[in-house]
C-alpha cells in the first residue's frame, strides 16, 4: 500500500506552540483486545484493513489481510450478535504519483485506471465472501472532505509548517529516502545506478519546498503509548521493533508534494500548489469510514483494531498514532500485524512471473477451502510459504477426511435410521468417571474429549484475541481427530438399535458426537462461513442458536435439557467438503507452468 522514510530536512522547524507531552494524553486509550471488554462483550468493534494501491491487480497477501479483518470481525459477532455493534471497513488507495504515471504508461486517465483495478478489488472481496460493512475509496468526495478537514486539524494546532527537503525519492514505493537507506546496483545499460535498499526499485534526488509535520515532537508520546500498553500492537516482535525504531532520531515529516509534480491528489486546503502526500491522505480513510468529522466517528474510534502487513507498519504504528496525537485523538485500539505469503520459497514477484491469482485458487480450492488454508497455514510473526500440493494435502485431510467424515458417519441413514438427535444416557455416561455403573461405556479418553471439546471455544476466543487464528484452527482441528477417535473406538456401525442393550450406548456415542459437530460448525463460521452453514444445518441448528452465547455443549451431561435431543436432523446436504487429491498431477503440472 505506502512506504516511507524518513529524509534530510533543510528548512527551518521551529517551536511547537502546543505543550505536546501534556496536551496529547493517553489516559482515556483501552487496552482491551479486539475492542471488546471483558466483562461485558457488549462493546463496539471497528476492525479495518489497509486500502489496497491500485497499481496492480490483487494477488494473495491482500486477500490474506482481508480474511485475517474478516475473521476477527466475525468471531466478534458470534460473540455480539447485532450488527449495530460491529464495523469492518476495507478499501483502495487511489492517489499519488506512482498512479498518476502508471495511467500515463496505459493512456488512461488516472480515474479510469483507478476504476478498473478497484473493481477487481471489490470483486476479489465478493467472491472470497468478506463480510465488510464498507468499501472506501480515496477519490471519493466523502474522503476528501475528511482528509482536509484533518488537514485543517494539523494547521491549526501549530503542527504544520512550509520548510526545504531534498533527498532520493522513490515513485515506485512512494517515499523520501535517507542516504543510508540507498544503495547502487547495475542498471540496464550496466552502470551503477541508485536504488532502494528495502525494496530494490529506483530513487531520484528530488529537491522541494513541502509542508512538514512536527512528528519529531511526538517520540516520548509515542513511547508511552507503547510501554503503557503491550498488546497495542501485536505479535509482540512487532511491538518490540517500534519501540527500537523510537530509540532512534524521529525526524519531522514531508506531508505534501508540489502539485505540478504530483496532480492526481487532494490539494491542500487554501494552498492549490501542493497536493496532501499519498500516505497521510490513505491514513485518513479509517476516520472517513466511521464519520469523521463528525460526531458520530468519536463512537467507534476508541475501538479501531488496523490489520496491516509488516511492510506498512511504520506507517501506522509511528506516523498515523503521531498524526492522531496532533489532531487530539487517541492511537488506534490494536495494530494487529501479519507476515508476508511467498510461493515455493520465492518472494512474489511480477518480474518472477511467480505472483499467485487469488481468484484461481478460490476457484480451485473452493472459497471456504482457500480461506480455511489461508487462516490455518498462515502464522503472522513469520512469512509462509504457498504451493499447490500443500493446500491440497491440508484441505483434503482436515475438511474433506476429518471433518467431512466425521459428519458423514454420525448422520448416515445406516448408523442414524431415525435421523435425529439421538437421545444421551446418563448412565451410559455419567459426569464423573468414577460413577460408572454396570451400564457405563464410557472411557477415560471419552471423557477427555469432553473436556477438550467444552474448553474449545474460550480457547478460540483466546487465540483470535492474541491475534492467533491459525492456534485456534488448530485448535478445533485437533479436537476434530479426538472426536473421530472417539466414534472409532466405539464403532456405532457394530451396534444395534434393536439390542435394549446397545441401543442407550449407540445413541450416546451419536449424541456426543453430533455434540461436537455443533461445537465445530459454530466455531468454524468466521473461517469457513458456507461449510459451517451446511454442516450447522444438516444438525438441524438454527440460525438463532449460532452465536457463542448459545453455545453450551453436551448438557444433558451436565444435568441440563438439551433442545436439540429428539430433534430431526436437517435435510441432507450433500459432500460437506469435496476431495481435491483427485486432481492434483492437474494442479502441479499448472502450478509449474
Amino acid at each position: 500500500m505506502l512506504r516511507i522514510s524518513a529524509f534530510r530536512l533543510l528548512g527551518r522547524t521551529g517551536a511547537s506552540r502546543l505543550s505536546l507531552l501534556e496536551d496529547f494524553s493517553l489516559r482515556h486509550y483501552s487496552s482491551d483486545p479486539l475492542g471488546v471488554r471483558d466483562d461485558t462483550r457488549d462493546a463496539r468493534a471497528y476492525f479495518t484493513t489497509p486500502i489496497f494501491y491500485v497499481n496492480a491487480a490483487p494477488h494473495i497477501g491482500h486477500l490474506y489481510s482481508a480474511l485475517l479483518a474478516d475473521a476477527l470481525c466475525r468471531h466478534h459477532r458470534l460473540r455480539v450478535p447485532s450488527a449495530a455493534t460491529t464495523r469492518f471497513s476495507t478499501g483502495t488507495d487511489e492517489h499519488g504519483l506512482k498512479i498518476q504515471q502508471a495511467a500515463a504508461a496505459a493512456g488512461l486517465a488516472p480515474s479510469e485506471l483507478c476504476d478498473r483495478v478497484s473493481a477487481q478489488f471489490q470483486q476479489l472481496f465478493r467472491e472470497a465472501d468478506i463480510s465488510s460493512t464498507d468499501f472506501i475509496r480515496t477519490t471519493e468526495a466523502r474522503h476528501r472532505m475528511a482528509v482536509q478537514h484533518f488537514w485543517g486539524v494539523l494547521k491549526a494546532r501549530g503542527l504544520l509548517y512550509k520548510g526545504l527537503y531534498e533527498g532520493w525519492y522513490c515513485a515506485s514505493d512512494e517515499c523520501f529516502l535517507p542516504e543510508a537507506k540507498v544503495t547502487r546496483q547495475p542498471g540496464p545499460s550496466g552502470d551503477l545506478c541508485p536504488v532502494s535498499l528495502e525494496s530494490g526499485h529506483p530513487v531520484s534526488w528530488t529537491k522541494e519546498e513541502n509542508y512538514i509535520f512536527r512528528l519529531s515532537q511526538f517520540r516520548e508520546p509515542l513511547q508511552r503509548w507503547l510501554r503503557g500498553d503491550p498488546q497495542a500492537i501485536t505479535p509482540e516482535p512487532f511491538h518490540h521493533a517500534v519501540l527500537q525504531w523510537l530509540e532512534e532520531e524521529l525526524p519531522d515529516l514531508s506531508v505534501s508534494r508540489r502539485s505540478s509534480h504530483l496532480h492526481w491528489g487532494i490539494p491542500v486546503p487554501g494552498d492549490d500548489s501542493q497536493t496532501i502526500y499519498v500516505w497521510l491522505d490513505a491514513l485518513v480513510n479509517y476516520l472517513t469510514v466511521i464519520g469523521y468529522p463528525n460526531a458520530e466517528f468519536k463512537s467507534w474510534w476508541p475501538t479501531t483494531s488496523h490489520i496491516i502487513g509488516k511492510d506498512i507498519l511504520k506507517f501506522h504504528a509511528i506516523y498515523w498514532p503521531a498524526l492522531l496525537l496532533g489532531a487530539g485523538m487517541s492511537p488506534p485500539h490494536r495494530i494487529y500485524v501479519h507476515s508476508h505469503w511467498t510461493v515455493c520459497g520465492q518472494k512474489m514477484s511480477k518480474s518472477l512471473g511467480n505472483v499467485v491469482d487469488p481468484r484461481t485458487c478460490l476457484d480451485r480450492y473452493t472459497v471456504d477451502g482457500f480461506r480455511y488454508f489461508l487462516l490455518r497455514q498462515g502464522v503472522p510473526n513469520w512469512d509462509c510459504d504457498y504451493y499447490g500440493e500443500k493446500v491440497v494435502k491440508l484441505l483434503d485431510s482436515e475438511l474433506a477426511f476429518a471433518l467431512g467424515g466425521l459428519l458423514n458417519r454420525c448422520t448416515a441413514n445406516r448408523i442414524n435410521p431415525s435421523g435425529t438427535y439421538p437421545a444421551f444416557c446418563t448412565t451410559c455416561f455419567p459426569s464423573e468417571p468414577g460413577l460408572v455403573g454396570p451400564s457405563g461405556r464410557a472411557q477415560a479418553e471419552d471423557y477427555a474429549l469432553v473436556s477438550a471439546v467444552a474448553t474449545l471455544p474460550k480457547q478460540v476466543a483466546d487465540h483470535y484475541d492474541n491475534f492467533q487464528i491459525y492456534k485456534a484452527l488448530e485448535a478445533v482441528s485437533s479436537c476434530v481427530r479426538q472426536t473421530n477417535g472417539f466414534v472409532q473406538r466405539h464403532a456405532p456401525w457394530k451396534l444395534n438399535w434393536e439390542s435394549p442393550v446397545d441401543a442407550p450406548w449407540l445413541g450416546t456415542v451419536l449424541h456426543v458426537a453430533l455434540e461436537c459437530l455443533r461445537v465445530f460448525g459454530t466455531l468454524l463460521q468466521p473461517v469457513t462461513p458456507s461449510l459451517a452453514d451446511k454442516l450447522l444445518s444438516r444438525l438441524g441448528v438454527s440460525a438463532t442458536e449460532r452465536g457463542l452465547g448459545e453455545l453450551h455443549f453436551l448438557p444433558r451431561f451436565y444435568g441440563h435439557p438439551c433442545p436439540f435431543e429428539g430433534r430431526r436432523l436437517g435435510p441432507e446436504t450433500g459432500v460437506l467438503f469435496p476431495r481435491l487429491d483427485q486432481s492434483r498431477a492437474w494442479l502441479v503440472k499448472t502450478h509449474k507452468t
